[in-house]
């Protein structure tokens, strides 16, 4: 993989995966560790997406493309203000990372982990609108980032700051963040 972004431009990190791999966790983590602004894609969200997915009813791409839209806008609005941010967002498919790729210079932090782990997770998490239900249906939707060119991919088996940096790391050996 080759950075071909201009490493002056505002850069967008998408911390990406099916949920309940740790997106907003780590996300905050390598937010605080680059000390860069934070969002949560999940936060905007509209109300009926959160509806339909607390329901257990998984989103389709009519559902998706608006918000993925949303989340492109505010990512370089953010990264325009601070000179970078972080976003926790799924961007299971490849189009969906098409639409977060037109808010310029973007990189993918595919959080990478089997489906036990994952599940076993999302079991012992509280207070979350996505149920365990809908698991099954984000691996299915996943259409792995491995190859892409402004993608890193990080396992996801030690605690949340040992992500965040071997996230960091990896930004880092491709050319995407520098000392």
């Amino acid at each position: 993989m080759k950075n071909n972004n201009t490493p002056s431009a505002p850069l967008i990190i998408v911390v990406m995966g099916v949920s309940g791999c740790g997106k907003s966790t780590i996300a905050e983590s390598l937010a605080n560790q680059l000390q860069t602004h934070y969002k949560d894609g999940d936060d905007l969200h509209p109300a009926g997406n959160i509806e339909k997915m607390e329901s257990g009813v998984p989103l389709s791409d009519a559902d998706r493309t608006p918000w993925l839209v949303d989340v492109a806008r505010y990512g370089s609005e953010q990264a325009s203000l601070h000179g970078s941010c972080v976003i926790a967002c799924s961007a299971l498919k490849r189009s969906y990372r098409d639409i977060l790729n037109q808010a310029g210079n973007v990189v993918y932090v595919f959080l990478d982990g089997s489906y036990e782990l994952i599940a076993s997770r999302m079991h012992a998490r509280k207070d979350h609108f996505m149920p365990e239900t809908l698991l099954d249906s984000q691996f299915e939707a996943l259409e792995s980032p491995k190859g892409e060119e402004n993608v890193v991919s990080v396992g996801i088996d030690k605690d949340p700051d040992s992500i965040a940096a071997d996230a960091v790391t990896e930004l880092k050996k491709y050319g995407y963040l520098v000392d």
